[in-house]
């Protein structure tokens, strides 16, 4: 079936990155308003001077509405960011209200205002890192993982399987007719389509089994077994969880749909790449006998 394409960020998310970028130079450029501070004896500004600036300034506010997100990224560095932050805001103002009262200055202030400022824009740095690797990893659209941790869960799939005596089996699954869906109803209806499909087979899938979107109208599960029965119960499991939940249309009426599936399960030491060739083979069988069904695949050769 496609192969998944390169992936792409969202317009939230490109927008969540640029807002990272324009912080760090924003707090870059704080070094030219102390100098002009220190040198012309000027106001840097209300943002810079007031006791609570940390939560005034323009990322300060933007920090606020978007903490929770910040947390999921990685809460720890999230907390040193708040600290750093706020305390390059005091050692900041304490330098300008020195300055423009004609005090001496305080080295003790350059130095943490110096330090915290640097720890400020590693902090965002990192953040960025992680955002974007998480990004990479996950669907904007249905929330799943993407297929580019896959190699890893069925390498560990395949230890856990041998150690237990049981079975890896790789599931594929295809929306039955999705282009329809998209001429018929629009592509915002297909995004809402895939989401549906996605949140379906999420509350139909058991612990212990893993489900990635794989690409276009495309997902994949992995399983491990007791047996060949199971794997098989398993898929009429999701293809009748989607036949039972219709999903309801942005005006009025639903929508109904099916998947087909194809099964492989993993030969010793068969690769991945082989093991998901072989159930795509199998999905084809499955669509050529009438969709809405599920077929094993051939043995590895």
């Amino acid at each position: 079936m496609k192969a998944m394409r390169d992936k792409t960020f969202s317009h939230e998310d490109q927008a969540f990155v640029e807002r990272l970028d324009q912080a760090a130079q924003s707090h870059m450029a704080w070094t030219r308003r102390v100098l002009r501070c220190a040198l012309l004896r000027t106001s840097p500004g209300d943002d810079v001077l007031a006791d609570d600036a940390h939560d005034r300034c323009d990322f300060g506010l933007w920090f606020r509405r978007n903490r929770e997100r910040f947390d999921i990224i990685d809460a720890h560095t999230t907390l040193h960011l708040e600290a750093h932050h706020q305390r390059m805001h005091v050692a900041v103002r304490s330098i300008c209200r020195g300055v423009l009262a004609g005090a001496a200055g305080d080295p003790s202030m350059l130095e943490e205002f110096e330090r915290t400022q640097t720890a400020v824009v590693a902090d965002l740095a990192h953040l960025k890192t992680e955002f974007l690797s998480h990004s990479a990893r996950i669907d904007a659209l249905t929330g799943l993982p993407l297929r580019y941790g896959l190699e890893e869960d069925f390498l560990r799939y395949c230890a856990s399987a041998q150690r237990h005596g049981e079975r890896v089996v790789a599931m594929l699954l295809d929306v039955d007719h999705f282009k329809r869906v998209n001429d018929t109803h629009g592509h915002a209806v297909g995004d809402l389509a895939l989401r549906h499909v996605a949140d379906v087979l999420r509350s139909r899938c058991r612990s212990g089994e893993l489900l990635f979107r794989f690409g276009g109208e495309e997902f994949l599960a992995l399983q491990q077994v007791p047996d060949a029965g199971a794997a098989g119960h398993a898929a009429q499991r999701l293809l009748q969880g989607l036949r039972d939940a219709a999903m309801p249309l942005p005006d009025s009426g639903t929508l109904g749909l099916t998947m087909s599936a194809g099964l492989a399960e993993s030969g010793r030491d068969e690769s991945m790449a082989s093991v998901v060739d072989r159930a795509d083979k199998a999905l084809y069988q499955a669509k050529a006998a009438g969709r809405d069904c599920w077929r094993w695949a051939r043995e590895p050769d």
